[in-house]
């Protein structure tokens, strides 16, 4: 993922000629309600599985089949949005990423932001099917639970993207609390400004100079934190797929509580 994998409306409306786009809505949104002219539609449900490779991923075989129909090729640059602030939009991304596709972006701003200011369509996309090919990643931000387990006792930032009732229920010992939804503008639809991202997280301790532990459910919310602090230019970031599904079924530890802040 480059430095800029989060790019304007603007931008886009520049670009699309030159790029893949990519809606992950429901089908019955991106062909009743409309999309990008010249997206293609990749729902989310139909790379979300609970058995085939680690935590949610759909399987190299399942993924190499959506994108090939898709027409998308391993060299495409995508830029992938959906209507719900760019969560479901990251985590095709991240997906993307783990499969070994390079060139990845989210839009900043969701159908919503985008529609509001730019022309839209129901008119089916032309697809032209492909092979697509599964690599392997350049490198992979994915953890597993042993991982996780001794990070408790480290340095590390352990940080929980759920919501803060979710939080106060059960969460990893001293992780943070960082609800995804802090880090989105409600009247835009897309990140808040640089200053304020990086403000909101130092005040949590999360900061560039430290490794930082992401997790939530089921890897969704993580993945649109995961893109911000990419985008923000952290490096050490750590992606807990199997993340609380797989945390309770393997018996880790738990506390309740409130977040008393760094």
């Amino acid at each position: 993922m480059d430095e800029d994998i989060v790019v304007s409306i603007d931008w886009l409306a520049a670009h699309r000629d030159e790029v893949r786009v990519v809606d992950v809505r429901d089908a019955w949104e991106f062909d009743g309600i409309g999309h990008v002219p010249g997206a293609v539609n990749v729902p989310f449900e139909t790379f979300r599985s609970e058995a085939d490779d680690e935590g949610m991923l759909p399987g190299a075989e399942r993924w190499a089949e959506l994108l090939s129909e898709a027409g998308i090729a391993a060299d495409d640059r995508l830029v992938a949005y959906d209507d719900e602030h760019g969560v479901f939009a990251a985590r095709f991304l991240v997906t993307a990423l783990l499969y070994g596709h390079r060139d990845l972006h989210l839009l900043d701003g969701d159908f919503s932001a985008w529609s509001r200011g730019h022309g839209t369509t129901t008119a089916e996309a032309d697809v032209t099917p492909t092979t697509y090919e599964v690599r392997d990643p350049e490198s992979s931000p994915l953890v597993d639970f042993e991982t996780v387990r001794d990070a408790l006792d480290s340095e590390a930032v352990i940080v929980d993207t759920r919501e803060a009732w979710e939080y106060e229920e059960s969460h990893l010992p001293g992780a943070v609390q960082l609800d995804w939804r802090e880090l989105v503008d409600e009247e835009t639809r897309g990140l808040k400004p640089r200053s304020e991202l990086e403000s909101l997280l130092a005040d949590r301790g999360i900061t560039p100079d430290r490794r930082i532990v992401l997790y939530c459910n089921t890897a969704r919310r993580i993945s649109h934190t995961y893109v911000v602090l990419r985008h923000l230019g952290y490096g050490d970031v750590d992606f807990y797929e199997g993340s609380l599904t797989e945390w309770k079924e393997r018996g880790g530890p738990l506390e309740a509580g409130a977040d008393d802040g760094p």
